[in-house]
């Protein structure tokens, strides 16, 4: 029970404070909504009941907004605020994304504390209503307000009749699709309103009906709020008149009563100006100065779409803007103008500033301090005699000076002449003559020249420094530079001046010196020319100094090839010893010739000779090849005389050959492989030297066809290979006769053999008779059946075999002279055959397996005793012993034997068994061949 209490006793504190945290409750007691069509406003106002609080409280709203016929919430915003005493209503403004006249819109509001965190109940809604509740005569279109800003985002709706729906809502110059909120608004929103040639857009909503009141229109314009203007600010003339002047600003795309108004006001005063503004260039707007000297002037522009403001605080003492000056005129010396002018700032203490232009377009500024007088001058000095000058002025306040005036008129205003001042730059071109020299003086003025006149003539005179004779002298006009006089060889002195209305120039003078009657020292022809090479800027010289000389001269021709060539020279001081020399008529391959000359005393004299091109270009045609003489390897070419002179567009520094076979690219050797344009390969040759006129070129393959062509090079390259010379070279000598012995020869030789068939053998194998046409067969009693059988010693063999053992061998020695009889007895009983011997050394008798055809040649006895081996067929043995096979391989021993046979009786051979056989020829191999 006690634990109860003193928990009890704890929370009740508790209970107590929450409790009077919840009552810090301050609902709503006045609620009030309005809306404002022109910005699509809501604007709403409310009261709480705070009575009960005696100090300040700070209190938290709860602020919603909803549309009718919609379920949801458009809007929820809390807005945080301090409660006072005063008991005044509080303020809030929506601004609206849709027209308010489109439909109908409710707010309500609730409240708490800060500290609380219980809100009270909300209050009842506040409906602003739309004309979506009213009985219109017709659909309608809102916003009211016509002018629309570009670049926004715009919502347009269209609010039809009671009981009608929106079929269409779309805009004009581009269509929109629309959306319905209900079936009686439409809904249409613009992104990003743009100007698009014309200032306005119409919008047209449709009803579902046909009728004329079915349709509406709205025309609506398109613009931009005013610029702030800019460069804003007010001056005096005179310090009776103030104008403020500002920027004009963009076009707003509108007109008429919606453009731009300009409107001024003086904050400490408090007044508005009044002025008229004129914005043609730019906005000015004049009034008249009282006794008010510090102004504080607010411009502010405005238009239906916004508006802008500038503002500009000043003491209009130190805002003082002279006039321009006026009526300039002036008198002058030749070297001087006494400038005089009147201004309009009578009481106005001024500063003025005279600007002279010079003829070469240099600008001088003079300052000089005006009076309160109705003119002022200034006198300018260090002028050019015979000039003219234009000049102007300009002046500013003295005292806190702002501005300069406007520029006055220039005027323009001629020096008086005076004597020509510097001298003429005199040069000359001899040439030898009949009797004398031909002389063609040039004179041009030097920069340090100045004529100081209006009409010059120049007076070129030269005299006799040998003799003393009177000097002679002629006048020219101011067209011409140049005149050509006739000296003999005496050495003359000439000096040439300008002459003007007033006085003559300082004279230039030139001496001629003596003709030795030797040119080439005069003209220096003995002299080696020197090649140089030129830039991107002209053809730098230079040349070794000497110290003897007070200048020195360099002449060139413009245009060397043409007559006269347009001399030119330019001189340079004693420590020079190079020059650029440029000029505008210097073109691409064209020589030009330059003489360097070193003078003392005005005597020239000739030190060096230079020649050069501005740019080196590719010879203008190729070396003529006049001759080819041709090996079966080799080819030398022979061109004639090439032109290396002035006439050629570079220095011709040598020729290039080029050569490969039609069929293939080239690859010889000592070459440089040179690709054409086609990835044709050449062989390209060099020849450095430029007076070179033939090159032989090795190496070449015999019975080929080659192209070829000579060029020749200079500094600036060789033109496109076009044209080949063709040429084939002949067939090689060596190869025929190799080709000869090879070939022709042996045909030849095979040629006669087959020719004498017959005597080669004759020669080589000779036939051998046949038996059968044998003289000793020719008998009928010789004949038996289909054969003749000849007498053992009408037979002689080329060859005979014996095939009988080694040891049996071995007694028939070659060289005895055995009876036939003993021969034979020893070959009893053994089978022979032929061997025929082959092309070796050795000469062995190889047997043959093969059964040939033979014609026999035996005993005639032992045919009538029916030998019944007669048609045997041989067969091959092999010769056992090489003893027997030497006798055996000589005719002549079976000759010896054969003959002892034929002086034997029939009767002793009767009964005797034979081997010997006679085998014709034609079945024998001679030397390899069958015959």
């Amino acid at each position: 029970m006690m634990n109860y209490f003193m928990i009890l006793a704890v929370l009740l504190p508790l209970r107590t404070c929450y409790s009077h945290q919840d009552a810090l409750v301050f609902p709503v007691t006045y609620l009030n909504i309005s809306k404002d069509s022109a910005h699509q406003q809501l604007l709403v106002e409310w009261d709480v009941d705070n009575s009960a609080h005696d100090a300040e409280l700070a209190m938290s709203f709860e602020i919603q907004v909803c549309r009718a016929d919609e379920n949801t919430t458009v809007w929820t915003e809390f807005h945080n605020i301090t409660l006072d005493k005063s008991g005044d209503p509080l303020h809030w403004i929506w601004d609206s994304d849709l027209p308010l006249e489109c439909m109908s819109h409710s707010v309500r509001i609730r409240s708490k504390a800060e500290a609380s965190r219980i809100w009270s109940q909300w209050s009842l809604w506040e409906t602003v209503l739309g004309l979506d509740t009213s009985n219109n005569s017709g659909p309608q279109i809102f916003p009211n307000e016509k002018i629309v800003e570009e670049g926004s985002d715009i919502s347009f709706c269209c609010v039809a009749r009671e009981g009608k729906i929106i079929e269409q809502l779309f805009r004009e110059p581009a269509a929109h699709d629309f959306s319905h909120i209900n079936s009686q608004v439409g809904l249409l929103t613009v992104k990003n309103v743009v100007y698009q040639q014309r200032s306005h857009m119409t919008v047209y909503c449709q009803e579902s009906c046909s009728e004329d009141e079915c349709l509406e229109s709205a025309v609506f314009l398109v613009g931009k709020p005013p610029d702030t203007p800019n460069n804003f600010s007010c001056q005096t003339e005179d310090m009776r008149i103030a104008t403020c002047t500002w920027s004009k600003g963009g076009d707003t795309y509108l007109y008429g009563h919606n453009l731009p108004k300009y409107t001024l006001f003086e904050e400490f005063s408090k007044k508005v100006i009044p002025c008229t503004d004129s914005c043609s260039e730019q906005c000015l707007c004049s009034w008249g100065i009282g006794q008010q000297r510090i102004y504080n002037i607010t411009v502010t522009v405005e238009n239906p779409l916004g508006r802008k403001t500038a503002s500009d605080v000043f003491d209009i003492t130190h805002r003082v803007h002279p006039a321009a000056p006026f009526q300039l005129w002036g008198q002058c010396t030749d070297t001087e103008i006494a400038l005089y002018w009147k201004h309009q700032n009578k009481g106005i203490k001024l500063f003025c500033q005279t600007e002279v232009i010079q003829p070469d377009g240099k600008v001088q500024l003079h300052n000089s301090s005006d009076t309160h007088l109705h003119y002022a001058n200034i006198t300018l000095s260090g002028l050019q005699p015979y000039t003219e000058y234009r000049v102007r002025v300009r002046c500013g306040a003295a005292k806190h000076f702002w501005r300069w005036s406007e520029w006055s008129k220039a005027l323009t205003i001629r020096t008086k002449e005076s004597t020509p001042s510097g001298e003429l730059d005199i040069w000359r071109e001899i040439t030898p003559g009949l009797g004398g020299q031909n002389v063609t003086l040039f004179w041009k003025q030097a920069d340090s020249f100045q004529a100081n006149g209006g009409t010059i003539s120049y007076e070129v005179t030269w005299e006799n420094l040998e003799d003393g004779s009177k000097s002679e002298s002629i006048s020219l006009s101011s067209v011409y530079n140049r005149t050509k006089i006739f000296l003999d060889n005496h050495s003359y002195k000439i000096t040439v001046k300008a002459k003007n209305n007033v006085n003559y120039s300082l004279p230039s003078v030139l001496i001629i010196p003596r003709s030795t009657g030797n040119d080439k020292e005069l003209f220096g022809e003995e002299l080696k020319e020197e090649q140089v090479n030129g830039t991107e800027d002209g053809i730098f010289l230079s040349w070794k100094p000497r110290h003897t000389y007070d200048s020195y001269i360099i002449d060139w021709c413009n245009f060397p090839r043409l007559h006269p060539c347009d001399l030119q020279w330019k001189r340079f001081g004693p420590n020079t010893s190079s020059a650029l020399i440029s000029s505008a008529a210097f073109v691409p391959g064209v020589r030009y010739n330059f003489h360097i000359y070193g003078s003392v005393a005005n005597r020239p004299s000739l030190l060096e000779k230079k020649t050069g091109y501005f740019r080196e270009l590719p010879p203008l045609f190729d070396p003529v090849v006049e001759k080819i003489e041709l090996t079966f390897n080799a080819l030398t070419l022979y061109w004639d005389s090439y032109p290396t002179n002035e006439s050629q567009s570079g220095f011709v520094r040598g020729y290039h050959v080029y050569l490969s076979p039609i069929q293939e690219d080239c690859s010889l050797e000592g070459s440089q492989k040179h690709v054409l344009q086609d990835d044709s390969v050449l062989c390209k040759y060099t020849i450095e030297n430029p007076e070179e006129k033939r090159y032989t070129v090795k190496h070449l393959l015999s019975n080929t066809k080659y192209k070829l062509v000579v060029k020749a090079y200079s500094g600036g390259g060789e033109t496109p290979i076009a044209n080949f010379i063709y040429i084939d070279t002949p067939l090689n000598s060596n190869m025929l006769y190799l080709l000869v012995l090879l070939v022709i020869v042996p045909s030849l030789a095979a040629a006669l053999c087959c020719w004498k068939m017959k005597w080669v053998k004759e020669c080589c194998c000779p036939i051998i008779p046949s038996p059968n046409k044998s003289k000793v067969l020719s008998f009928k009693d010789f004949k038996i059946g289909s054969e003749k059988t000849l007498k053992l010693s009408d037979c002689i063999p080329d060859m005979l075999a014996v095939d009988n053992s080694k040891a049996e061998a071995q007694k028939l020695n070659p060289q005895s002279q055995l009876p036939l009889s003993s021969i034979e007895d020893q070959i009893v009983g053994h089978n022979s055959s032929w061997s025929y011997p082959k092309e070796n050394e050795e000469r062995d008798f190889t047997s043959t397996s093969t059964p040939q055809t033979h014609t026999w040649c035996a005993n005639f006895a032992s045919h009538l005793a029916g030998d019944s081996d007669q048609y045997q067929i041989l067969e091959t043995l092999e010769a056992s012993m090489s003893g027997l096979s030497e006798v055996l391989y000589q005719p002549h021993h079976y000759s010896g034997i054969l003959n002892e046979d034929a002086v034997s009786a029939p009767r002793e051979t009767a009964g005797r068994k034979t081997s010997l056989r006679y085998i014709s020829q034609t079945d024998v191999h001679c030397l390899g061949r069958r015959l």
